[in-house]
C-alpha cells in the first residue's frame, strides 16, 4: 500500500506541519474540519508539498526524521524544489 508523506502551512500564523497518511483527500479533509490535535488550532490550511512513497512505513519513517530535524529552513527547501530529500 502506497503511502504520503505531506507539509501543510498554517495561513493564520504560517507554521508548518508535517505528517503521512494512506489517503491524503480523507486526510487533508479531517484537517480542514477540525478533527487534527495537532492542526485544528491552526486552520485554515494549505497543503505546500506531498509525495508519494512505496510504502506507508517508510512515509511514517521518513515523516518522523523531518519531525527530528525541527527546521523551517530545510522544510522551505524541500517545498521549493518540490521534493521531500529523505531516505529511510
Amino acid at each position: 500500500m502506497k503511502g504520503y508523506v505531506y507539509i501543510l502551512k498554517s495561513l493564520k500564523n504560517k507554521r508548518y506541519y508535517v505528517g503521512s497518511t494512506i489517503n491524503i483527500d480523507n486526510r487533508y479533509k479531517k484537517h480542514k474540519l477540525g478533527q487534527v490535535d495537532g492542526t485544528k488550532n491552526i486552520r485554515p490550511l494549505k497543503i505546500e508539498l506531498v509525495q508519494e512513497f512505496e510504502s506507508i512505513s517508510i512515509a511514517r519513517q521518513i515523516e518522523y526524521k523531518i519531525k527530528q530535524l525541527k527546521r523551517r529552513d530545510y522544510l522551505e527547501k524541500m517545498i521549493k524544489s518540490r521534493q521531500i530529500t529523505m531516505s529511510v
